[in-house]
Protein backbone atom coordinates (compact mmCIF):
# COMPACT_ATOMS: atom_id res chain seq x y z
CA UNK A 1 0.00 0.00 0.00
CA UNK A 2 1.40 3.40 -0.93
CA UNK A 3 1.86 5.91 1.90
CA UNK A 4 -0.94 8.41 2.44
CA UNK A 5 -0.33 11.69 0.64
CA UNK A 6 -0.13 14.45 3.20
CA UNK A 7 -2.67 17.18 2.70
CA UNK A 8 -1.37 20.72 2.86
CA UNK A 9 -2.84 24.15 3.41
CA UNK A 10 -0.44 25.35 0.70
CA UNK A 11 0.27 28.52 2.64
CA UNK A 12 3.75 29.96 3.09
CA UNK A 13 3.32 30.38 6.85
CA UNK A 14 5.07 28.48 9.63
CA UNK A 15 1.80 27.93 11.54
CA UNK A 16 0.19 26.46 8.42
CA UNK A 17 3.24 24.26 7.79
CA UNK A 18 3.11 23.03 11.39
CA UNK A 19 -0.56 22.16 11.02
CA UNK A 20 0.25 20.29 7.81
CA UNK A 21 2.24 17.93 10.07
CA UNK A 22 0.34 17.83 13.38
CA UNK A 23 -3.10 19.20 12.51
CA UNK A 24 -4.75 15.87 11.74
CA UNK A 25 -7.23 14.55 14.31
CA UNK A 26 -5.53 12.40 17.01
CA UNK A 27 -1.92 13.32 16.16
CA UNK A 28 -1.29 15.60 19.13
CA UNK A 29 -3.06 13.20 21.49
CA UNK A 30 -0.74 10.43 20.30
CA UNK A 31 2.14 12.78 21.10
CA UNK A 32 0.63 13.26 24.58
CA UNK A 33 0.70 9.51 25.12
CA UNK A 34 4.24 9.09 23.77
CA UNK A 35 5.55 11.77 26.13
CA UNK A 36 5.34 8.94 28.68
CA UNK A 37 8.08 7.09 26.78
CA UNK A 38 7.97 4.07 24.47
CA UNK A 39 4.46 2.62 24.07
CA UNK A 40 3.12 -0.48 22.36
CA UNK A 41 0.40 -0.08 19.76
CA UNK A 42 -2.09 -1.92 21.98
CA UNK A 43 -1.33 0.41 24.91
CA UNK A 44 -1.79 3.47 22.72
CA UNK A 45 -5.11 2.15 21.46
CA UNK A 46 -6.29 1.45 25.02
CA UNK A 47 -5.43 4.97 26.19
CA UNK A 48 -6.95 6.73 23.18
CA UNK A 49 -10.60 5.72 23.54
CA UNK A 50 -12.56 6.55 20.40
CA UNK A 51 -9.76 6.13 17.87
CA UNK A 52 -10.17 3.35 15.32
CA UNK A 53 -7.36 0.89 14.70
CA UNK A 54 -7.07 2.06 11.09
CA UNK A 55 -6.79 5.73 12.02
CA UNK A 56 -4.25 5.03 14.77
CA UNK A 57 -2.10 2.95 12.43
CA UNK A 58 -2.32 5.66 9.76
CA UNK A 59 -1.37 8.45 12.15
CA UNK A 60 1.60 6.50 13.49
CA UNK A 61 2.84 5.93 9.94
CA UNK A 62 2.47 9.64 9.22
CA UNK A 63 4.38 10.50 12.40
CA UNK A 64 7.21 8.16 11.40
CA UNK A 65 7.32 9.67 7.92
CA UNK A 66 7.38 13.22 9.32
CA UNK A 67 10.14 12.46 11.83
CA UNK A 68 7.99 12.81 14.94
CA UNK A 69 8.13 9.18 16.07
CA UNK A 70 10.14 6.04 15.50
CA UNK A 71 9.35 2.36 15.85
CA UNK A 72 11.69 -0.25 17.31
CA UNK A 73 11.67 -3.80 18.62
CA UNK A 74 12.43 -4.34 22.28
CA UNK A 75 14.95 -7.08 23.08
CA UNK A 76 13.80 -10.26 24.89
CA UNK A 77 12.07 -10.86 27.22
CA UNK A 78 9.94 -7.90 26.12
CA UNK A 79 10.16 -8.67 22.40
CA UNK A 80 7.47 -6.12 21.57
CA UNK A 81 7.37 -3.35 18.99
CA UNK A 82 7.11 0.09 20.56
CA UNK A 83 6.69 3.63 19.28
CA UNK A 84 8.57 6.56 20.77
CA UNK A 85 9.03 10.24 20.08
CA UNK A 86 12.06 11.61 18.30
CA UNK A 87 13.72 14.81 19.47
CA UNK A 88 11.51 16.68 17.02
CA UNK A 89 8.43 15.03 18.49
CA UNK A 90 9.48 15.88 22.04
CA UNK A 91 9.69 19.54 21.08
CA UNK A 92 5.89 19.47 20.86
CA UNK A 93 5.69 19.36 24.68
CA UNK A 94 5.43 23.16 25.06
CA UNK A 95 2.84 23.18 22.27
CA UNK A 96 0.69 20.72 24.21
CA UNK A 97 1.29 22.64 27.42
CA UNK A 98 0.15 25.87 25.77
CA UNK A 99 -2.92 24.16 24.29
CA UNK A 100 -3.77 22.69 27.68
CA UNK A 101 -3.47 26.06 29.38
CA UNK A 102 -5.58 27.71 26.68
CA UNK A 103 -8.15 24.93 26.94
CA UNK A 104 -8.65 25.28 30.70
CA UNK A 105 -11.73 27.42 30.11
CA UNK A 106 -13.19 24.76 27.81
CA UNK A 107 -12.83 21.91 30.28
CA UNK A 108 -16.01 22.56 32.26
CA UNK A 109 -17.59 19.74 34.21
CA UNK A 110 -16.92 16.17 33.21
CA UNK A 111 -19.63 14.86 30.87
CA UNK A 112 -21.08 11.34 31.27
CA UNK A 113 -19.54 10.39 27.92
CA UNK A 114 -16.04 11.69 28.82
CA UNK A 115 -13.34 9.04 29.23
CA UNK A 116 -10.59 9.72 31.75
CA UNK A 117 -7.18 8.29 32.52
CA UNK A 118 -5.15 9.23 35.59
CA UNK A 119 -2.11 10.15 33.51
CA UNK A 120 -4.11 12.73 31.52
CA UNK A 121 -3.66 14.96 34.59
CA UNK A 122 0.13 14.69 34.25
CA UNK A 123 0.69 17.63 31.90
CA UNK A 124 -1.50 20.09 33.87
CA UNK A 125 0.36 19.17 37.07
CA UNK A 126 3.68 19.40 35.27
CA UNK A 127 2.82 23.02 34.40
CA UNK A 128 2.17 23.68 38.09
CA UNK A 129 5.53 22.36 39.30
CA UNK A 130 8.85 24.17 39.21
CA UNK A 131 12.34 22.79 39.67
CA UNK A 132 13.66 19.37 38.82
CA UNK A 133 13.04 15.91 40.19
CA UNK A 134 10.78 12.87 40.35
CA UNK A 135 7.23 13.29 41.68
CA UNK A 136 4.76 10.48 42.41
CA UNK A 137 1.05 11.35 42.22
CA UNK A 138 -1.80 9.34 43.70
CA UNK A 139 -5.33 9.90 42.39
CA UNK A 140 -8.55 7.93 42.79
CA UNK A 141 -8.19 6.75 39.17
CA UNK A 142 -4.65 5.51 39.72
CA UNK A 143 -1.03 6.53 40.21
CA UNK A 144 1.37 8.20 37.84
CA UNK A 145 4.70 9.95 38.13
CA UNK A 146 6.28 13.09 36.71
CA UNK A 147 9.84 13.84 35.65
CA UNK A 148 9.84 17.54 36.45
CA UNK A 149 12.34 19.54 34.40
CA UNK A 150 13.38 16.51 32.32
CA UNK A 151 15.26 17.50 29.17
CA UNK A 152 15.54 13.96 27.79
CA UNK A 153 13.40 10.84 28.04
CA UNK A 154 9.83 10.55 29.33
CA UNK A 155 8.21 13.49 31.10
CA UNK A 156 5.67 11.30 32.90
CA UNK A 157 4.68 7.65 33.30
CA UNK A 158 1.92 5.39 34.55
CA UNK A 159 2.14 3.79 37.98
CA UNK A 160 4.37 4.52 40.98
CA UNK A 161 7.71 6.26 40.52
CA UNK A 162 10.47 3.95 39.27
CA UNK A 163 12.73 5.07 42.13
CA UNK A 164 12.51 7.01 45.37
CA UNK A 165 10.62 10.20 44.42
CA UNK A 166 11.58 13.68 45.51
CA UNK A 167 7.94 14.25 46.46
CA UNK A 168 4.71 12.28 46.75
CA UNK A 169 1.38 14.03 46.15
CA UNK A 170 -1.98 12.58 47.17
CA UNK A 171 -5.11 14.43 46.07
CA UNK A 172 -8.61 13.82 44.81
CA UNK A 173 -9.73 14.20 41.23
CA UNK A 174 -11.78 17.29 42.01
CA UNK A 175 -8.72 19.11 43.30
CA UNK A 176 -6.63 17.96 40.34
CA UNK A 177 -9.35 19.15 37.96
CA UNK A 178 -9.52 22.54 39.70
CA UNK A 179 -5.76 22.91 39.26
CA UNK A 180 -6.07 21.90 35.61
CA UNK A 181 -8.86 24.45 35.06
CA UNK A 182 -6.78 27.20 36.65
CA UNK A 183 -9.23 27.70 39.52
CA UNK A 184 -6.61 26.76 42.10
CA UNK A 185 -2.84 26.74 42.16
CA UNK A 186 -0.96 23.75 43.47
CA UNK A 187 0.51 25.88 46.28
CA UNK A 188 -2.99 27.02 47.32
CA UNK A 189 -4.24 23.43 47.29
CA UNK A 190 -1.36 22.38 49.56
CA UNK A 191 -2.04 25.26 51.97
CA UNK A 192 -5.74 24.35 52.08
CA UNK A 193 -4.92 20.75 52.93
CA UNK A 194 -6.36 19.45 49.65
CA UNK A 195 -3.01 17.98 48.61
CA UNK A 196 -0.96 15.82 50.95
CA UNK A 197 2.77 16.24 50.31
CA UNK A 198 5.29 13.73 51.64
CA UNK A 199 8.96 13.21 50.98
CA UNK A 200 12.20 14.94 51.89
CA UNK A 201 13.35 16.04 48.44
CA UNK A 202 13.72 19.66 47.36
CA UNK A 203 10.39 19.62 45.53
CA UNK A 204 8.48 18.33 48.56
CA UNK A 205 10.10 20.89 50.87
CA UNK A 206 9.37 23.73 48.44
CA UNK A 207 5.68 22.76 48.19
CA UNK A 208 5.31 22.56 51.98
CA UNK A 209 7.01 25.92 52.46
CA UNK A 210 5.03 27.85 49.82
Amino acid sequence: MSPRTRRSYDQYCSAARALDVVGDRWTLLIVRELLAGPRRYTDLHADLPGVSTDVLASRLKDMERDGLATRRRLPPPGAATVYELTGRGRRLLPVLQALGEWGQAELGERRPTDAVRAHWFALPLLRALEGQGLVEVRLEEGDFHLHVGAEQGPVYGDGPAPGEPDARLALDTGTCTAIGRGELTLAEAVRQGRVEVTGEGTLAKALRED
